[in-house]
């Protein structure tokens, strides 16, 4: 007969097991609905982003009529970007995005007439602050894919997270990270 008290041991080990593999998978899956929740805030910048790119196109139509490639260049990056998928494919897009804007916003140089339009002044303002948001919501993003990628490599937690695959973070291209060009 085995006594009472190594039962009652072995009891308790087996109740704080099932406690750990409880609490380190409700971590697994609170980081993964961390960054998932995190994606959805990007996206609701992102498209914030995209809704104000066809005013600020307008506007410019009227004052830089023959600048067309640029315009069109701004066009096609925001259908690209609002068709990409995944964190990788939507970097991408939105560098080729942020492009492409810069270089419309760079037309107000050429057309004084066009930095003076209150209604380009707006939206200028308005996705400059779009801007401000969507590199918050990314490094929001980054932190919460950190959090969830080193929950799910290391131990013991990557034991019971088995084959849960690794988040992408929402990174920039070399063109982003060179030097600043200023220009008198």
């Amino acid at each position: 007969m085995i006594p009472l008290i190594v039962l009652c041991v072995f009891a308790f080990v087996v109740v704080l097991l099932l406690v750990l593999v409880i609490r380190t998978f409700n971590t697994v899956a609170r980081l993964r609905n961390a960054t998932d929740n995190a994606w959805a805030q990007i996206d609701v910048q992102l498209t914030r982003r995209h809704d104000l790119i066809p005013n600020l196109v307008e506007t410019v139509k009227g004052y830089a009529a023959h600048e067309r490639q640029t315009l069109e260049a701004v066009i096609a990056a925001r259908s690209a970007a609002i068709s990409a998928q995944g964190p990788t494919q939507q970097a991408q897009a939105e560098t080729a995005l942020s492009g492409t804007l810069k270089s419309l916003l760079s037309l107000t140089e050429s057309y004084p007439e066009l930095r003076a339009n209150t209604a380009f002044a707006t939206v200028q303002r308005e996705l400059a602050a779009a801007e401000n948001r969507i590199a918050y919501a990314r490094q929001y993003y980054n932190d919460a894919v950190l959090a969830y990628n080193n929950a799910i490599t290391t131990f013991p937690t990557n034991i019971l997270a088995g084959n849960a695959p690794a988040k992408f973070y929402f990174g920039t291209s070399g063109d982003e990270r060179g030097n600043v060009q200023v220009k008198f």
